[in-house]
Formats: structure tokens, sequence, C-alpha cells
């Protein structure tokens, strides 16, 4: 009888343990945090508040205002070296891949910092011209205060951490907003042509 109820403890603790395992993976579906958070985006797509930014040009802007639009944003800070010197890169060929819809109004870029301390409008400009702006589609601002900057971390998953050296470790990703200011997807950096691709099937182009 001892040896049927270590039994029975044995399978029920196991049971836990799988059904703790498929909701911490979405059913098995997602194995790291950020891929969960990613299938909960596509899933539920969230409306996103009018965050108050500063454009690069020291002109007031909320996040709202690009409503009516698909955009891509991308989460930078200006001295970065790495990650962020790539995303200007990509974002500088996601001008020229996407210029039509650009042109049209349906398609808008933002470089939103983190680091809005140091970023201020003449570094962003700066930043932008860096990797070669084509001039059209593309903008870099900061958060305009505090509350500003916690809901840009909020509402996006953005992970910023001082790393020590002044600067900061950090996640590199996309985010798709659709035209009517919802979160819709968040892209993996690195091929802008996909990205480009992603976007302009959603358009319909």
């Amino acid at each position: 009888m001892r040896a049927l109820r270590t039994l029975l403890a044995s399978l029920a603790l196991a049971a836990a343990g799988v059904l703790a395992l498929a909701a911490a993976t979405n059913g098995f579906r997602a194995f790291t945090t950020e891929t969960a958070r990613r299938q909960d985006v596509r899933a539920h797509p969230r409306l996103l508040p009018a965050i108050a930014l500063e454009s690069d040009r020291g002109v007031a802007l909320q996040l709202s205002a690009y409503r009516g639009r698909w955009l891509l944003i991308d989460f930078v800070y200006t001295r970065c070296e790495t990650y962020c010197s790539a995303l200007g890169g990509e974002f500088a060929q996601l001008q020229g891949l996407l210029a039509a819809p650009i042109a049209s109004n349906r398609v808008a870029l933002l470089s939103i910092s983190f680091d809005p301390a140091h970023d201020d409008p003449a570094a962003l400009r700066a930043y932008r011209q860096r990797f070669g702006d084509r001039g059209a589609g593309w903008t870099a601002a900061r958060p305009a205060n505090a509350a500003a900057l916690t809901a840009v971390t909020q509402n996006f998953g953005l992970k910023a951490v001082p790393d020590g050296l002044g600067g900061f470790v950090h996640n590199v990703s996309l985010a798709v907003v659709d035209p009517t200011g919802r979160l819709v997807d968040i892209l993996d950096s690195g091929d802008p042509r996909a990205i480009a691709a992603s976007l302009q099937k959603r358009i319909g182009t």
C-alpha cells in the first residue's frame, strides 16, 4: 500500500509539472518568454496608448498620430555601436524597399530612443543621417517624459539595462503597428527584404 501511495504521489507531481510547463509555453508552442510574447501579440493584438514623443525636429509628436498608416518601430540609443547601428542601416534600406508605400502615406518608419537623457533632437537627426537617411518616411524620436518612457518599455516589451559603462544591454526587435494603432506583430531584425515583404503582404502590394 505504501508503494502505491508513493506511486500516486509521483504521478500527481508529474502531472502538475506537465500542466505548469504547458501553461508557461502556450501549450508547448513557445519555449522562451520572448517567443511566448510574440505569439500572444499575434493572437491578441493590443491597442497602443497615445505615447508622447519629441521628434528629431524638436516637435511634439503623439504615437497615435501615425494611425491610418502601417508603422514599423525599432528601439535604439544613438551612442550604441552594435545592434543600434545595424538597425539604423536596416531602416535606411527599408526606406528604399518601401519607397512606394511610404510615398503614398501607407507606411512610416519610427526609431524610438530609450536613452532620452542623451538623445536630444540633434543626436537623433545625426543618427538618421549617419546611416544614409533618404529623407522621407523615417523619423527618430525620444519619449517626451519619464511616463512616456515607461509606456514605451511596458507596451513594447523593451528590455534595456545599464551596462555599467555608460551604455545599455537591450533586446532587439521590430514592432509592427497596424493603421488602427494596434501592436500586431514583433519581428526579428537582420533581413530588411524579408521585413519589407512581410509589410507589403499586409498592405496588399
